[in-house]
């Protein structure tokens, strides 16, 4: 830091520094979307350079080599891999058969439309005058979600099915350089050796990598995908069929001509504000609390470490149940209409608690439940954590006069945000999609009628909003698609750019 930061005054230090925060803030942007378009580049790159291997492969590969690029596994056959060449000309059998018999038509079926703004699916359903039955008859036609899965199925196993081609030919020219150095070629025992011993994570890994695939990654590109489309109540499967209307999702939520716009500005304000004051309320306030009972001279520490676990202990559900409750504005202990607390506080005081009622009222009431919550967990956390910052610290501090405000900054809090930066950076992410604290306590509510009517209330976040748009009467899948994109790029963005930006990452050498 330059010396001349030291001859400034207290408020333009203060200055200073908020404009460094956003300055750090620009530049992690900046260099979050440099990172992508390095990936993205180098993933390009690495594709031109597996064609030319492939290329190269061919043009100097023997004839049986040459082969191997139209029949995989036949160099393997016919040069000693007999059980590994068996598995590569049954992969491409199947192969091609679940494009001819099946994965085609869903593939043509899905993207044959992409950019025309066509319909997902070629038949709708309908129903006809049977007369010779005198009654009306159902045609079914297609299903369009299912269209739309299994096209993306089709796309994965077309992507997995090349990346085993790639190393199928691949491996034929290696074992047509071993045939001419004279080396003997691997066997299939030794391969399943290696499995179990050099490459045995491999072997544990691919049943978690394949449920990861099956319930991670298709079921999060068609949500991506149905963003793409006007899938909701009006077009629901399988009775009718949706169709891609690109971006026009994005459009009407950022530019339509409705208030939803609008809508998503507040609720995404909200959402914000929620995530940094329920993370960092429980935080500070479960810290403070740490230090308080770590103090020396304070007695019953374990009982009182015991009384903060066994608020844990109950399931957090059923707290927000009972808090929910007690606030009822229908005659909560707590809330208004007759409360014997609520009625003193407001004979005393002349305070009506309007939970549920008035926005800012149950928006602080909330964030006071969450702190009643989350205050433990961090109490516990912060008590691991100052027990092991060294006395010695602050015996030196006492001796040069640090006060314990300056004490408390310059060594408790640094050290903590060190160790627990990245469990910060968790929760805030947590707490942008924290459904059960809002809908548990307020359902999302009061209406506000500054918001779009389908579903969003005054203290509903992101992630609640979209679970009634998707649930809801209209079941608009299409915007809660768009929205659940938007909460995946605002949670991906903070959490590379902070992380890279704390001590965690920047000062470890300094906490070793």
């Amino acid at each position: 830091m330059n010396l001349d930061y030291y001859r400034l005054t207290p408020w333009q230090r203060f200055i200073y520094k908020i404009s460094q925060f956003f300055k750090n803030i620009g530049k992690g942007i900046v260099g979050f979307f440099a990172r992508i378009f390095h990936a993205i580049a180098g993933f390009f790159i690495g594709i031109g350079r597996g064609f030319k291997e492939f290329g190269q492969n061919f043009w100097y590969g023997d004839a049986l080599t040459k082969s191997s690029h139209f029949i995989m596994g036949l160099s393997h056959l016919f040069r000693g891999q007999i059980v590994r060449g068996i598995i590569y000309l049954l992969l491409e059998t199947a192969f091609v058969l679940y494009m001819v018999f099946f994965g085609g038509n869903y593939l043509a079926m899905c993207f044959e439309n992409f950019f025309g703004g066509g319909n997902i699916g070629r038949v709708e359903t309908y129903d006809f005058w049977n007369e010779d039955e005198g009654v009306y008859d159902k045609i079914v036609g297609d299903n369009s979600f299912l269209i739309l899965l299994y096209g993306i199925l089709t796309l994965f196993v077309i992507i997995f099915f090349i990346i085993c081609y790639v190393v199928a030919t691949r491996e034929s020219y290696e074992l047509e350089q071993c045939r001419i150095i004279g080396k003997k070629p691997q066997n299939f025992k030794k391969d399943v050796n290696n499995l179990l011993d050099n490459k045995f994570h491999i072997t544990l890994l691919s049943l978690p990598m394949v449920g990861l695939f099956v319930f991670t990654i298709v079921p999060l590109v068609t949500m991506i995908l149905i963003a793409f489309t006007n899938y909701d109540a009006s077009h629901e499967v399988p009775q009718h069929l949706f169709q891609w209307v690109g971006f026009d999702n994005f459009k009407e939520l950022f530019y339509g001509s409705s208030n939803l716009g609008a809508t998503f500005w507040r609720v995404l304000g909200w959402t914000l504000l929620w995530a940094v004051l329920a993370t960092f309320t429980s935080y500070i306030f479960g810290m403070l609390l740490a230090m308080l009972i770590n103090r020396k001279g304070i007695k019953l520490k374990k009982l009182y470490r015991t009384l903060f676990v066994a608020t844990i202990a109950v399931p957090q559900f059923v707290s927000l149940l009972i808090m929910s409750k007690m606030l009822d504005t229908g005659g909560g202990v707590l809330g208004s209409g007759g409360g014997i607390i609520t009625q003193i506080v407001e004979q005393i005081f002349g305070y009506h608690l309007k939970f549920g009622i008035d926005i800012n009222t149950t928006r602080i009431c909330i964030v006071l439940v969450n702190m009643w919550i989350g205050v433990p967990y961090s109490m516990l956390m912060c008590s691991g954590i100052l027990m092991n910052i060294p006395n010695d610290l602050y015996e030196s501090a006492r001796i040069d006069g640090a006060s314990p405000v300056r004490r408390f900054f310059k060594i408790t809090l640094p050290y903590m945000l060190f160790v627990t930066g990245p469990y910060l950076i968790t929760q805030f992410i947590g707490n942008i999609n924290n459904f059960n604290v809002i809908y548990l306590l307020s359902g999302g509510g009061p209406g506000d009628l500054m918001l779009y009517t389908d579903g969003a209330k005054g203290t509903d976040l992101l992630i609640t909003w979209l679970y009634k748009l998707s649930l809801g009467i209209d079941r608009n899948y299409k915007l809660a698609s768009v929205i659940g994109i938007l909460v995946f790029i605002i949670s991906a963005v903070f959490s590379l750019i902070v992380y890279n930006k704390s001590s965690a990452v920047k000062g470890e050498d300094n906490f070793q």
